[in-house]
């Protein structure tokens, strides 16, 4: 009787252990998934993502690179700059619209003339 009630005993823990066990290999994938999707983190980049790309999408946009920006932001930002030069002959930094002709070369208009930079 004593060996009956000792077998119940491990059984019954060995069940909630492999019911517990399991439980969580299921959900990790999609606990992880959850968590990266209600972060803020993930909110902010997102925010950033479409920023950037309506900025991309329109040379009419100013790009400001300002003096505290830091080396990643400058280089993201003259990248968007150059894109959309390449794309549309046309890009407004820092207040300036800039041009670059058929010959690749880039200039801006001053008092209605052109000036090569």
């Amino acid at each position: 009787m004593h060996i009956f009630i000792i077998f119940l005993i491990l059984g019954v823990i060995f069940l909630v252990y492999k019911k517990f066990k399991s439980k969580k290999t299921k959900n990790l994938k999609l606990d992880k998934f959850k968590n990266k999707l209600q972060s803020t983190q993930t909110n902010i980049e997102r925010i950033f993502l479409r920023e950037e790309e309506k900025t991309f999408s329109n040379p009419n946009i100013n790009i400001y690179i300002g003096i505290y920006d830091t080396e990643e932001n400058i280089n993201r930002k003259s990248n968007i700059h150059r894109a959309r030069l390449s794309k549309f002959k046309k890009s407004k930094l820092n207040g300036e619209m800039i041009f670059q002709d058929d010959q690749q070369r880039i200039y801006k208009f001053n008092n209605g003339k052109k000036v090569y930079l």
